[in-house]
């Protein structure tokens, strides 16, 4: 396994020609040449490759998007939540992105690029800013040897400045929140490494919440001489929108000082209309370090002065006083310079901070929101000083807990290195997947109208106050806040991180939950008219970043959602494996109401009284268009394992009733389950009886995957046959995973038993990454640990090493071609996996995920046997 490691890694590196290793850089995590290309170009998916059939036998979906898709485009004049028809193009470019939980993201790119920006709330913006770069300048004897912007790029503008760095002349290593980048500079015998710290760090809400990075720039200096050598960072005051040219942005030079400590920088106020914001650099004053700044330049033409500013003695002039707001039209950056001597064969470091202060948050709609961060730093929009010095001050504690808790991980040898980079890097998506966290309203009520004293929920619950509200989107492309059925994968990389967001998420779930909005509104996939939330159904998702998120549920309008059967079911899983990793009493008692009432909206599917729901129609809708008919795999199994945990949470209330009516609808639903659906081998995707009813379905198993999530799936709650769920997963190995592309690519969502992908629909035939971490984690748990690891490690290699997707996972790809849904939600399940591995250690073994919160508070204890019970329900 370390071999097959060590040749891909050389793949990505093969055009690196020196010997270098930089400073302090990690062996674990994603390495890349900063001359690689990638071979393979792939397409996003779109409405024209949906096939022939599907297009007959969706004519009337087509049609109705159409004519809404236009309506929402042309005349609106807004984004759709999905659009069909101008799917992102596939960049291979992106690095880790910059900033904390919920505060809004700037992504850099492996080659150094600042190019993805979301600082308004759930929003994209694409667009690499040229201007924004470092530069390096070494001086030897008050003469400057040597000076180069940092980049490959050859742009046509910046004449004036020293570009095309040799791109094989360095590397980028991402280990998530942290990345480094290493210049030997050529002829130079000089070696930078750039590394990169962003705040993101497991148990900790106040840090975590922070929109800053730091910049670390250790320089080794290996002649017999030394030098005198300078870093310069420039930034334009914007994101290369249209509203960089609205007018009305201005800089200004900054000192701070306190507790003993000093930074100085340059503030950028962006002054739009919505949304503005103060980005700021920022360098802290140390003995030895001479800090410069230039306070406004023009990033068009040559910039020819800026660059002889630095090049005449490494320093910048360093006006003081703000510059004059820019006119219509035009554009404004600022440059900030810190510089060092470095001894022979020595090293020195200098640091840099970018951070970014956006207190209030308007969304689509025009509400106004708070950000987290604001508790610690005030709402008046002049904390960019004090983020910045709060920063560079803590950014080694920071790092300091980040080893900590990645340390156990990345030194055990039993786990291949794909996986360790795949584990941290894929949690990029926390941050960076359009996330807002924000405080809650003193005058919100998350209730839904149905109080505790009636069996709902308090109207601001504990943990929402302490800990605020926490959204994301299933996708840059898809974009609907907290989309349930995708969160069901992702969640486990809250619930073992940041477990208090996790119950924050579920208290807005429960609180949707009970309330209704019987408006009506056309949904695309029936044509039928509906009402947009009906009572006691987990909505799709909480809403759009462009509309009301919290206020307005279910941005999602092709499907009818009343009439999904697995969102309840994936709600009452949940609760009781946050409850089973955290031990948190009160939140059990709170939704033990919310879980009755959910299941019994889901019993009307109990057609016929054999304790297993059916299906109609598009039943299964994690598989848009793979339709089901009667009771199938995939719902069944989710209902079997719901009513299993129902069993278990009814006996910790002490609900005796509730335990002996649960238990009576398992026994009976179980045995109706075997008896319907397995085949001797597998599961059947449904009992239809039709010609691909006996399809091989990749995630059959997900019921039992969270009962050994939550310490179930034996004893006295167990749904399915150990036996039967082993074969099933043989079953799906051998031909999902090994007969698909090699064995290559992870496991396909659909494949016929004869081993031929099942073209159905739109998406059996797909591969689903965070499906695929998801069945890896059910293998792990049953003991299959090597299929596991080699299931997931097709779709790592295939994402980042083939496709050069890194920091933007996607939903799906197919065996050739095409992907779907670029940056997504689901790839965090990957976490589900690390879960596996913790508790299929022996029980003398400390877990290795919940290892020192920054806070110093213990991490969750594991479930201790059960209890009395808690209360009488």
């Amino acid at each position: 396994m370390e071999s097959g490691d060590n040749s891909s890694t050389a793949e990505l590196m093969s055009r690196y020609v020196s010997l270098e290793l930089g400073y302090g850089v990690p062996k674990d995590g994603w390495r890349i040449c900063l001359a690689h290309e990638f071979k393979e170009k792939r397409k996003p998916f779109q409405a024209k490759d949906v096939s022939l059939s599907n297009i007959v036998e969706h004519i009337g979906l087509g049609v109705r998007y159409l004519k809404w898709w236009y309506k929402k485009t042309q005349i609106e004049k807004k984004a759709p939540f999905i659009d069909m028809f101008r799917a992102i193009p596939l960049r291979q470019i992106y690095g880790a992105p910059l900033g904390g939980i919920g505060g809004g993201t700037i992504t850099r790119g492996w080659r150094g690029e600042f190019c993805r920006w979301q600082l308004n709330p759930g929003m994209y913006h694409y667009k690499t800013v040229i201007a924004n770069q470092f530069t390096v300048c070494l001086r030897r004897g008050g003469q400057t040897v040597y000076q180069q912007v940092l980049s490959v790029e050859r742009p046509p503008t910046l004449q004036g400045w020293n570009w095309g760095y040799c791109g094989e002349y360095a590397f980028y290593h991402a280990l998530y929140p942290r990345a480094w980048t290493v210049y030997p500079l050529p002829g130079q015998n000089v070696t930078l490494t750039c590394r990169q710290v962003s705040p993101v760090i497991p148990h900790d809400y106040q840090d975590s919440s922070l929109p800053v990075a730091v910049f670390v720039w250790d320089i080794e200096n290996k002649n017999d001489y030394p030098l005198d050598v300078s870093i310069m960072l420039t930034m334009v005051n914007g994101s290369g929108h249209k509203d960089d040219k609205s007018g009305g942005h201005w800089n200004e030079p900054f000192h701070l000082e306190k507790a003993g400590e000093s930074v100085s920088g340059v503030l950028l106020h962006h002054c739009t209309t919505v949304n503005p914001y103060t980005l700021c650099m920022a360098a802290r004053e140390q003995s030895d370090r001479e800090i410069s700044h230039q306070t406004a330049f023009s990033p068009k033409g040559t910039c020819g002065v800026l660059w002889g500013d630095l090049i005449a003695d490494g320093r910048l002039d360093s006006p003081t006083g703000q510059c004059p707001p820019t006119q219509k039209g035009e554009k404004v950056a600022a440059a900030l310079a810190v510089g060092c001597p470095v001894p022979a064969q020595g090293h020195n470091d200098l640091e840099f901070s970018l951070a970014w202060d956006m207190p209030n948050i308007t969304f689509g709609s025009r509400e106004r929101e708070h950000v987290r961060y604001t508790r610690f730093f005030g709402t008046k929009a002049d904390a960019a000083p004090s983020l910045s010095h709060h920063a560079l001050t803590h950014y080694r504690l920071w790092e300091r807990s980040i080893e900590e808790w990645q340390r156990p991980i990345l030194q055990d040898s039993s786990l291949p290195s794909w996986y360790k980079s795949a584990l941290f890097n894929e949690l990029y998506f926390v941050v960076d997947g359009g996330t807002v966290w924000t405080e809650l309203p003193e005058d919100s009520d998350v209730s839904g109208g149905l109080r505790s004293e009636d069996g709902g929920l308090p109207a601001q619950p504990a943990i929402i106050k302490e800990y605020g509200r926490f959204a994301y989107l299933e996708g840059q492309e898809y974009r609907m806040y907290n989309t349930y059925d995708v969160h069901f994968y992702a969640s486990f990389a809250l619930i073992m991180l940041w477990p208090k967001l996790a119950l924050s998420l579920q208290y807005d779930i429960a609180g949707s939950v009970v309330s209704c909005d019987p408006t009506e509104r056309l949904h695309l996939m029936s044509g039928r008219n509906s009402p947009v939330k009906v009572k006691n159904v987990v909505p799709h998702d909480i809403g759009d970043p462009d509309d009301e998120p919290w206020q307005r549920v279910n941005a999602y309008l092709i499907h009818d959602t009343a009439d999904w059967k697995d969102l309840n079911l994936k709600f009452v899983l949940q609760v009781y494996r946050d409850f089973h990793l955290t031990q948190d009493t009160q939140y059990l008692q709170d939704m033990w109401p919310i879980c009755q009432a959910v299941m019994e909206s889901e019993m009307k599917f109990d057609t016929d009284g054999d304790g297993l729901i059916e299906n109609s129609g598009y039943a299964d809708q994690t598989y848009d268009g793979w339709t089901a008919t009667g009771p199938s795999a995939y719902c069944g199994g989710l209902w079997l394992a719901s009513v299993c945990v129902m069993c278990k949470m009814a006996r910790l209330v002490n609900n005796e009733a509730a335990f002996h009516r649960f238990r009576d609808i398992l026994d009976r639903g179980s045995a109706a389950f075997d008896k319907l659906l397995w085949n001797g081998q597998y599961y059947n995707y449904d009992s239809s009886g039709q010609d691909l009813s006996n399809s091989v379905m990749s995630d059959q198993c997900a019921g039992q995957w969270f009962l050994r999530a939550s310490g179930l799936g034996d004893g006295q709650f167990q749904a399915f046959p150990k036996e039967k769920i082993c074969s099933a997963l043989k079953s799906v190995f051998d031909l999902n995973v090994m007969s698909f592309a090699g064995g290559q690519m992870g496991a396909v969502n659909g494949m016929r038993p004869e081993g031929v992908p099942d073209h159905s629909s739109v998406q059996s035939d797909e591969v689903w990454i965070g499906v695929v971490y998801g069945l890896a984690a059910i293998m792990i748990h049953e003991g299959m640990l090597e299929e596991g690891l080699r299931t997931a490690e097709g779709c790592y290699r295939t994402v980042w090493e083939r496709l050069g997707m890194a920091f933007q996972t996607p939903e799906a790809y197919c065996e050739k071609g095409i992907y779907r849904s670029l940056a997504y939600m689901r790839p965090l399940s990957i976490w589900a996996m690390q879960l596996a591995l913790d508790t299929s250690q022996p029980r003398d073994q400390a877990p290795k995920t919940t290892t020192t919160p920054t806070d110093q508070r213990p991490p969750p204890p594991p479930p201790p046997p059960p209890k009395e019970g808690l209360s009488q329900n």
